[in-house]
């Protein structure tokens, strides 16, 4: 998958925040000021980190070669994609969707109300 269509798939999320609190090169996507992947920005291949479930997680790495434990995260939790690997762009996709939810699920219940309130709005 090329980088700029996962960005895309990322952003459409409802709430979905673009930011850059680490420099240039890692884009951080947020949900209520909560991470759910950042893409690397200044390396070729991309990679991004997802969160995951940690059985899943360790599962994908044993299966995937384009697939490590979180780069500079924690790696029971996180996992880094190569873009240029050997995952399937449908499991990238799923991944990068549960990685969201996973992150919305861990959320108030006060701001997933709000989200809630968002996703009845067309994204800008």
């Amino acid at each position: 998958m090329k980088k700029e269509t996962l960005e895309r798939l990322l952003a459409s999320f409802p709430g979905a925040e673009e930011t850059y609190p680490f420099g240039p090169e890692a884009l951080v996507f947020k949900v209520v000021s909560k991470m759910f992947a950042l893409v690397s920005q200044d390396e070729e291949p991309a990679r991004v980190n997802l969160k995951c479930d940690p059985v899943d997680g360790a599962n994908l790495v044993g299966q995937y070669e384009s697939v490590t434990p979180g780069y500079h995260m924690n790696k029971k939790h996180w996992i880094t994609v190569s873009l240029a690997g050997d995952l399937p762009d449908e499991l990238l996709v799923d991944l990068a969707r549960g990685s969201y939810e996973r992150v919305v699920r861990g959320l108030s219940k006060v701001d997933r109300q709000k989200l809630a309130g968002e996703e009845s709005r067309p994204k800008k």
